[in-house]
């Protein structure tokens, strides 16, 4: 009888086992070809990010470091990463960054409200309940454009239905920064009222009908009963629109153009430069300073946010 080669091993419970050494060299080889499956599983989505994320990253960096050519014949020429410093510390980046911070204070905090509020109206066992229902998450169903050409004829001082508002004239820019935002709320008011009510539609009838016999109001079982239990809700929400008021252009494009007097030309609105008067290397340079404030103004909120979020067993 031939004797097959075995080595020892601790089991679960300290205690140890033989085992073949051949089966133990099977075991590490079907590892390996698991992670290469799984890897080979992930290569779509690799090259993906490498095309669409990863390269263009490296782009702006590249671009926001070189001078471009007058003429088309010539290389880039490389200046160093003075020409980054300098772009975001010009009064382009913090005029931009400050036209953004006021676009984002006026839309996301109202439409975080609102978007609350109607859900909280909405979500009662009513007869015909549903069609409300349907009529607040209508929003979601429009896009940016759409809702900006709405607003567009409402509020527009020469064609719009309410031309007594002043909003987008030129002597108010002020008020041009809220119409614009005010457009940016509607439009994701949907979004906001269906993630809401979903939140409140997992939330435990018993709590509710326990805080009431002990003694609980309407309003101070919404605040120490309801809104802990839907604050994931809440924060994914507040995140969400924070990166969306960053990000805003369309509505700033089909309503204002940038004016009064470039007082909605946020910090994207100028990196997409419609009038073509700002050079590449600074546009790149805005896309990376805008790039790094998305990113840390999302990881504040979070590491903020996240303490006071209450997560249900």
């Amino acid at each position: 009888m031939t004797d097959i080669p075995v080595t020892e091993v601790l089991a679960d419970d300290g205690e140890p086992i033989a085992v073949p050494l051949g089966s133990r060299t099977r075991s590490r080889g079907k590892r390996v070809k698991d992670a290469l499956l799984g890897y080979l599983f992930l290569a779509p989505a690799l090259i993906a990010f490498a095309v669409f994320a990863y390269y263009p990253l490296y782009k702006l960096f590249s671009d926001s470091v070189h001078r471009q050519p007058r003429f088309l014949n010539k290389a880039p020429t490389y200046v160093g990463f003075g020409q980054l410093q300098d772009t975001l510390t010009s009064s382009e980046f913090t005029s931009g960054l400050g036209h953004s911070a006021q676009f984002m204070l006026y839309s996301v905090p109202l439409g975080l409200v609102l978007g609350v509020l109607l859900a909280v109206s909405a979500h009662r066992k009513l007869k015909g309940i549903k069609v409300f229902q349907a009529i607040f998450s209508s929003t979601v169903a429009s896009s940016v454009a759409v809702a900006s050409v709405v607003f567009f004829t409402l509020v527009n001082p020469q064609v719009g239905y309410f031309k007594d508002v002043s909003w987008l004239s030129l002597d108010q820019p002020q008020s041009a920064m809220f119409s614009v935002a005010l457009s940016s709320v509607w439009q994701n008011l949907g979004l906001t009222f269906i993630i809401v009510l979903a939140a409140l539609q997992a939330v435990p009838d018993e709590l509710n009908e326990a805080a009431t016999l002990d003694g609980f109001g309407p309003v101070r079982r919404f605040f120490r009963i309801t809104v802990p239990l839907i604050s994931p809700a809440l924060l994914f929400l507040a995140i969400v629109l924070v990166i969306t008021a960053l990000q805003a252009y369309a509505q700033i494009e089909v309503l204002t153009g940038g004016g009064p007097a470039g007082a909605t030309e946020t910090l994207l609105f100028k990196i997409a430069d419609p009038k073509g008067i700002r050079p590449l290397h600074e546009r790149a340079g805005l896309s990376i300073g805008l790039f790094v404030l998305t990113g840390a103004v999302a990881l504040v909120q979070y590491s903020l946010l996240s303490r006071r979020v209450h997560y249900g067993d």
